[in-house]
């Protein structure tokens, strides 16, 4: 599709994120549970959606830190397993993201006859991650010059445009896309689904997506370097 000749240009912002602890500590599953049914929002989001921030190569299969607490330092695999499958993209209101892991932790200790604790690993600490916006400077007018500096801008950026600026009333990938008539691209990355990657990840699919989008835009015939 023609790229329109109105859409604004997408101004690329990263981000960096300012962890505080809260002072509420978790050395059981029990505790992890009462904690989360009264910690503050911030601490939900901080240990689900902030864990890409934090981790830009994904480690394991426990991508949040409430399951990766649980399976490596409580060592209790099945919970963490439980955990890491409630998906926190499945929920648009933070509150229901809180009510599925609590229900989740309460019946999976209704379900045994102790409660795990730690015992030689660590307890879990609840904090927030303050994220704090850093425009780069850097705009771009066409998908060639947005697919260029993607594939070398830092990966901060592309945790901010697909999980942060929405929200924040920014720019987003998709929407942007959109607007340069990019429809099928601009769905394609709505599709996306960030819980099944890391941020290098994610990256890398949109650089493909990208691409294809481009070839398909050429004209019938028409090779690079003609």
């Amino acid at each position: 599709m023609v790229e329109q000749a109105s859409a604004p240009p997408f101004r690329f912002v990263s981000c960096h994120g300012m962890q505080q602890m809260l002072g509420r500590v978790a050395r059981d599953e029990l505790e992890l549970q009462q904690h989360l049914e009264e910690v503050q929002i911030e601490s939900i989001h901080h240990h689900t959606h902030a864990y890409f921030l934090r981790h830009h190569y994904l480690a394991g299969a426990y991508p949040n830190d409430f399951a990766t607490w649980a399976a490596i330092q409580v060592r209790d695999r099945v919970l963490g397993e439980r955990l890491a499958i409630v998906d926190p993209f499945d929920f648009t209101d933070l509150e229901n993201l809180r009510t599925a892991l609590i229900a989740t932790i309460d019946d999976h200790l209704t379900h045994i006859p102790i409660v795990p604790r730690v015992v030689y690993g660590e307890p879990f600490h609840f904090m927030t991650t303050t994220l704090v916006e850093i425009p780069t400077g850097v705009n771009v007018r066409s998908l060639a010059a947005f697919r260029d500096q993607l594939a070398s801008m830092e990966v901060a950026a592309v945790y901010y445009h697909l999980f942060e600026a929405r929200r924040r009333g920014h720019q987003s990938f998709d929407d942007w896309f959109e607007a340069l008539g990019e429809t099928a691209l601009a769905e394609q990355v709505r599709r996306m689904h960030p819980y099944t990657s890391d941020l290098e990840g994610l990256r890398a699919r949109l650089l493909q997506l990208s691409d294809a989008a481009m070839a398909s835009d050429r004209p019938e015939g028409h090779a690079d370097g003609d």
